[in-house]
Formats: structure tokens, C-alpha cells, sequence
């Protein structure tokens, strides 16, 4: 194989990964008698049916939406195959699940950097929305950082790892097995936790064009701003990986790269061999 750009990305689950293209998916999952469960199965996105999906920006909230949608699906799968058991959670739960972890996230990612700054900072002016970003940051920073000392956590960051070197190597046109797939990076250009950095050093610009000197007006824009957050975050992501030479985005690419140092860990072989079986799947043409 050559050297090539693709679109795939992907996602950590419990002992196991999701690999997802644009028309499908695929779930690796090691099991309790260590073997490989796979599923694949195709992704019906809006954008195929509505055009405005399709257009940078709005493709950028699409995506935001849907992947955190398919992301719920898919750990809760893997949690099933992982574990040997039977029960699952229904589609109302998943959506259930998903818009109670958007409400933690609201509360813990804006609101209490909010109500923060608002005790540092007596001004309605651009070093609140600085402070408030940076708390918004370290906030985030301190989370990862904590959750990583969970040990079932360390095993979700190094099947993390396991997706972004398999990813690198396909891209690379290596063969996929485990001994040449070691050598490439677990840091990827197109990582999630690159997009959440780059969202919050957006909201700091956004927000900065926010006056009010109310705070319930500062939530309410801090809320309905996400969408457009999310857009505009998700074309620089996708430009900094599709013009990764290009020095400027380099630069803005850089502190995401450094973040995914705590969101990755290097995996062993049969973490990578799971990662590999996704892959394999993903890139199949049937389904």
C-alpha cells in the first residue's frame, strides 16, 4: 500500500475499539475467553439526505452530534461483549444516558468555570473570558489527569493508543501486524481530545464578544454557543490534519498533540491486534 490521507477515525471502548468511516462503522471488542468480537454496521448520517450537512460548519455540529451518539452505542456494546453479558442498554436509555452526561458537561466544563471566574474577576472584560477559559482548561486537564489513575481508565487510554498507531500505519500503507504498527506515534492529528482543546481556546474568542455583565446571560450564550463551537472547531481539525505541513497550523495543532499524552498510553500487542481487527473490518467492502 502507499502513503495515503483517509477519514477515518475512531474511538476507545471498553477492551476494545470503534473504527468509523463515513458510511460505517466496526466494534472490536476482546472478550472474557480472549477472543475477538467484531461488529460493523453502516452509519445513515443525516448528511447523506440533507445537503447543509455537507457543508463545513454545519458538517462540524452534525458530526459533534452523531459521534457522540454512536460513541454511547458502541461502549455500550463493547461493555456487553467484554464482560459476557446479555443486557443492553435500549435506544430511549442510550439517549437518556447521552443528554445526562451533556448536563454534567455543561455543568462542570462551563458553569463552574463561570461561577470561578466570577469570584477571581470583577470585570466585564477580556481577562474574564481568558481566566475563565484557562480555569475551563485546567478544569479539564485535572480531570483526565485524575481518571487516569483508575486502572480500568489506563486500559481504555492504551486501546487509545492501540487506534491512533493502527490508524498511522494504514495511513503509512504499512502491513498491519503488531511489529510494524509499534513504531508509529500514539498521538494522532484528528483525536478527539485535540478537538475538545481546540474548543475550548474558540469559546475564549467567542465568548470574549459576550458583554452582558450578567452572569445567567454569560451561561445562556455559553450554552447556545456550543453548536457554533463545534463547527468552527471541527474544520480546524480537519484542516490540521489535511495540511499537517503547514507550519501555522502546526502550531495550533501542537497543544492538542501534547494533550493526547495523557489521553494515550503505549499498548501491548493484543490490545493492538484488537485495534487491527476493527480496521480490517471498517475497510472491508461488505458489510
Amino acid at each position: 500500500m502507499r502513503p495515503h490521507f483517509s477519514d477515518i477515525g475512531g474511538q476507545a471502548v471498553i477492551e476494545g475499539v470503534m473504527m468509523r468511516s463515513k458510511n460505517c462503522l466496526a466494534v472490536a471488542v476482546r472478550s472474557p475467553d480472549r477472543s475477538i468480537r467484531v461488529k460493523k454496521r453502516r452509519v445513515n448520517s443525516l448528511a447523506k439526505r440533507v445537503r447543509l450537512f455537507r457543508l463545513p460548519f454545519f458538517r462540524g455540529v452534525l458530526a459533534l452530534i452523531e459521534n457522540l451518539s454512536l460513541g454511547v452505542s458502541a461502549l455500550n456494546y463493547s461493555a456487553e461483549a467484554a464482560s459476557g453479558e446479555k443486557e443492553r442498554l435500549s435506544q430511549q436509555e442510550i439517549y437518556v444516558t447521552l443528554g445526562v452526561a451533556v448536563v454534567i458537561a455543561i455543568l462542570f466544563f462551563i458553569a463552574l468555570p463561570l461561577f470561578m471566574t466570577r469570584l477571581l474577576v470583577q470585570t466585564n472584560n477580556i481577562l474574564f473570558n481568558i481566566v475563565d477559559g484557562l480555569i475551563r482548561i485546567v478544569i479539564f486537564v485535572a480531570y483526565v489527569a485524575g481518571i487516569s489513575l483508575v486502572k480500568e481508565v489506563r486500559v481504555l487510554f492504551q486501546y487509545h493508543g492501540a487506534e491512533h498507531k493502527t490508524i498511522h500505519a494504514y495511513e503509512a500503507g504499512e502491513r498491519l501486524v503488531p511489529g510494524r504498527i509499534r513504531k508509529y506515534s500514539t498521538l494522532h492529528l484528528r483525536c478527539g481530545t485535540s478537538f475538545l482543546l481546540i474548543v475550548m481556546v474558540i469559546s475564549i474568542l467567542l465568548f470574549s464578544l459576550i458583554k452582558s455583565p450578567f452572569w445567567y446571560i454569560k451561561l445562556l450564550y455559553r450554552i447556545v454557543l456550543i453548536p457554533v463551537i463545534a463547527g468552527l472547531s471541527y474544520e480546524i481539525l480537519k484542516l490540521s490534519s489535511k495540511f499537517r505541513a503547514n507550519p501555522l497550523l502546526r502550531v495550533i495543532s501542537w497543544p492538542g498533540l501534547m494533550l493526547q499524552h495523557l489521553t494515550t498510553r503505549e499498548p501491548d500487542n493484543a490490545q493492538i491486534k484488537v485495534a487491527v481487527k476493527a480496521l480490517e473490518a471498517l475497510t472491508q467492502q461488505t458489510i
